[in-house]
């Protein structure tokens, strides 16, 4: 995410941009049974922002107004979750391998589970920008999957060495058109995206066979779009076990939108056999009576997947608030404290 992706429909069947969001309907939705335990289910957060925000002292406040550890706010509302992305050399010091060991130990021994998410850049990927890292600028296609099996490995060693085995773990952020650009570009060479995966792939699992490994799409509503990218995927040999979506929708079109994404994941359970799971979710903060109705929603549809494939949902960045990065669409108010929004994830 951060690049607002979500919002608009990068299709890349001969790299077509389409804005075809249906806006504006509404319909009545029959109940749904969950078929996936409530034990297992994730209920989750991204919060690769947290420790830049609390080193500029930012505060979180729970539901009475009283300043807490922003985890804790999460915890108090259901999540069991936490996800956080790795660049390779950022400018900053946030978001890379000793950001994300400190992070990931504290959720940890806070009883969250975790979820790593590899962007395989020092910046944001996402559908628009697949950018390599400057030390892999100059590698060769056989340099760039040595570099991601290194970097995978050596992330998740250090973090097991911390005490910290991810659940799971996504090789590659929003790849709607693969990553490593240009030799990992998928509308151009679909067999190394696959490659590529499949390095991240087995780094993963040489640290821990348990671990689930992620390929996540943006705009989980585009079934063309997915069927395109899995389809290509499987003709090229690609292992991973879960297939991720974002979703992003505007306050008049989210009940079309879940509709069409609880479509999607069920067509990719029985399409290639995998789990699904919504990575990333938000809404604008303004209206957080319509967020919770939105969450709500999406959780009781995933939970509904057929073959209880329905693995969890994350939240896409909850804490941030007011003129952070100017992001809109977190869960808390402008000063900070948590709203209704995260209320969906109590049940």
């Amino acid at each position: 995410m951060f690049k607002w992706s979500g919002k608009i429909m990068k299709r890349i069947s001969g790299v077509v941009l389409s804005l075809s969001i249906l806006t504006g309907l509404s319909y009545s939705v029959a109940p749904l049974t969950p078929t996936v335990d409530a034990a297992t289910f994730a209920k989750g957060a991204d919060v690769g922002w947290l420790s830049e925000m609390e080193s500029y002292n930012w505060a979180f406040y729970n539901d009475a107004g009283v300043k807490q550890d922003a985890l804790q706010i999460l915890k108090d509302h259901g999540m069991n979750s936490i996800r956080l992305r790795v660049w390779v050399n950022p400018a900053k010091n946030f978001s890379n391998k000793a950001d994300v060991i400190k992070q990931a130990v504290r959720a940890k021994q806070m009883g969250f589970r975790i979820m790593i998410d590899f962007h395989y850049s020092d910046v944001w990927a996402d559908p628009a920008n697949q950018t390599k890292p400057k030390d892999w600028a100059n590698k060769d296609f056989n340099g760039l999957m040595k570099a991601v099996y290194d970097h995978t490995y050596d992330v998740l060693t250090a973090l097991k060495a911390q005490g910290v085995t991810p659940e799971w773990v996504q090789v590659g952020n929003e790849t709607n058109n693969g990553m490593l650009w240009e030799e990992g570009r998928a509308s151009a060479n679909m067999k190394n995206f696959a490659w590529l995966i499949n390095s991240g792939y087995d780094a993963t699992k040489a640290v821990n066979s348990s671990t689930k490994v992620i390929v996540h799409l943006s705009n989980g509503y585009d079934n063309s779009l997915y069927r395109w990218m899995f389809d290509g995927l499987k003709a090229n040999g690609a292992k991973y076990d879960v297939i991720g979506m974002s979703l992003y929708p505007e306050k008049n079109n989210w009940q079309t939108l879940n509709q069409q994404t609880l479509t999607n994941m069920n067509d990719m359970v029985a399409r290639y056999g995998k789990e699904v799971m919504v990575c990333e979710v938000g809404m604008d903060a303004s209206d957080p009576t319509t967020s919770k109705a939105f969450l709500t929603d999406i959780l009781n549809k995933t939970r509904s997947v057929s073959g209880g494939k329905g693995l969890g949902v994350f939240y896409w960045e909850p804490e941030s608030y007011g003129t952070w990065y100017a992001y809109t669409k977190g869960a808390f108010d402008s000063k900070g404290k948590v709203t209704i929004a995260l209320d969906a994830f109590l049940n």
